[in-house]
């Protein structure tokens, strides 16, 4: 198609549906009419959509992989809470060692590959556990003592053979489960991290505090390589969900959230927002300053991550790194409030902000 200069509209089903109702109230449709109703939108109103402009190769490959590795973790951490469960009902005494994110803890995971059973673990030799223990970083002796002395004092929950058995194999399969989602989690990783560093705009995403190795590629991705894309910042915030709907009519105006977007995008922002308000020296003090407004977390994180992407819609169009000691200079100057909840800063830089 591109050899051939077509020049290609994607067109929402839901704003098609709109259009077509306009016409015909009773809501009948037939696909020869559809083609035509597409036809005539097309033709009447192509100057208000946006034509499809393909990115280079590897953005939509580092999209791909950012995506899949989400969908994995979300699996690996349904997986952890359900094996959690499982263990809580019918061997507590080895949470001694984790009570959370079990796939952090491969000690935990690998006993109970291998004595899935508290029967079976029961009878095992202490030196063996030990050694096991050891092997895993956990070398202080008290902690090896409280897990052994746990385990032999603590009572099997249920004395039905049925019961153990089954519980014992399903929390074999989810350890086996477990390790297969980590090891292609771990491989994306890699993948990923290979695709960033060849990618043009990567230097303009790694370097943000709170993006880290996960979310840096997924933001960079949001924003793509087609700089025509996005008009302003307004409608990236639109695109990806931060932005607020606001209904008027009248004397009457609400706003709320907007729930018709991409909830990966929405997550990437979101999530990005909450990193950076915990790494991100301003971002922090921002937070702090609309917490003691009285204002809620999730709030405070759309309004925050709304502010990130004014940030890097500019970086983005102007291919320029962003500053944070300069922001800080103009936030301070702007909103002096906003100057008790940074941290100290070093004379020169105090001067700097006077």
């Amino acid at each position: 198609m591109l050899r051939d200069q077509v020049v290609l509209f994607p067109v929402n089903p839901k704003q098609f549906s709109s259009f077509r109702e306009s016409f015909r109230t009773t809501k009948a449709k037939s696909d020869k009419d559809d083609a035509l109703l597409l036809a005539r939108m097309l033709f009447e109103h192509h100057r208000q959509m946006n034509a499809w402009k393909p990115d280079d190769e590897s953005t939509p490959l580092l999209n791909r992989l950012c995506s899949t590795r989400r969908k994995w973790v979300e699996l690996r951490t349904s997986l952890s809470q359900r094996l959690l469960d499982l263990v809580k009902s019918y061997f507590p005494v080895i949470l001694l060692i984790a009570d959370s994110k079990l796939y952090d803890h491969p000690l935990l995971l690998e006993i109970l590959r291998k004595w899935p059973d508290p029967r079976e673990l029961k009878r095992v030799n202490p030196k063996v556990l030990t050694a096991l223990m050891t092997r895993h970083g956990v070398k202080n002796e008290a902690q090896q003592q409280d897990f052994d002395n746990g385990l032999k004092n603590a009572p099997i929950h249920s004395r039905n053979s049925t019961l153990l058995l089954v519980a014992s194999l399903e929390a074999k399969t989810m350890v086996m489960q477990l390790a297969g989602c980590q090891e292609l989690i771990n491989h994306l990783d890699q993948e990923i991290k290979a695709v960033l560093a060849k990618h043009p705009d990567a230097v303009l995403f790694t370097p943000l505090r709170g993006a880290g190795a996960a979310l840096a590629p997924r933001l960079l991705t949001a924003f793509g390589t087609d700089r025509s894309r996005f008009k302003n910042a307004e409608e990236v915030a639109s695109y990806v969900g931060i932005a607020p709907v606001t209904k008027q009519s009248g004397k009457s105006c609400i706003v709320v959230r907007r729930r018709a977007c991409s909830k990966y995008l929405l997550h990437t922002f979101h999530e990005f927002a909450s990193a950076a308000a915990k790494w991100c020296p301003w971002s922090k003090a921002y937070y702090k300053l609309q917490q003691s407004k009285g204002m809620k977390r999730h709030a405070i994180l759309r309004k925050l991550a709304y502010r990130w992407i004014r940030i890097l819609f500019r970086v983005w169009q102007t291919r320029t790194p962003f500053d944070q000691n300069r922001y800080i200079q103009s936030l301070v100057v702007k909103n002096p409030e906003n100057r008790s909840f940074l941290p100290p800063q070093n004379p020169e830089k105090r001067n700097q902000l006077a």
